[in-house]
């Protein structure tokens, strides 16, 4: 298996709340947790949150279309659970989405 590395993006298996099936989805890796990641959602979608950040970069990072991270989607995964690498996000989007994470996200008690 490829190396994960955070920043990478991925094809991951995700699996509904439910647990009535799951679907192939986007993610980008944000940081690695023993044998887990932490992941945002990727979405074709366009940002509707001040925490939806879209890419500029998105085909040199190896994406099909126009996306966005979504860091109000977060996931822990078991590495297992990816599929395929599609690429790694590019510096200047790392930086916007760092500063995006260091202005929204953060423990709301």
């Amino acid at each position: 298996m490829t190396t994960i590395q955070s920043g990478d993006f991925w094809v991951a298996e995700i699996t509904f709340t439910d647990k009535s099936a799951s679907k192939r989805r986007p993610i980008l890796v944000l940081w690695l947790d023993g044998q887990d990641i932490v992941a945002a959602a990727v979405t074709s979608a366009v940002p509707r949150t001040q925490t939806d950040v879209a890419l500029s970069d998105w085909q040199t990072s190896g994406l099909r279309v126009a996306s966005t991270v979504r860091l109000s989607r977060l996931d822990c995964l078991e590495q297992s659970l990816l599929l395929y690498k599609l690429g790694h996000i590019s510096d200047d989007d790392a930086q916007r989405l760092q500063q995006v994470w260091g202005n929204f996200v953060k423990p709301q008690f």
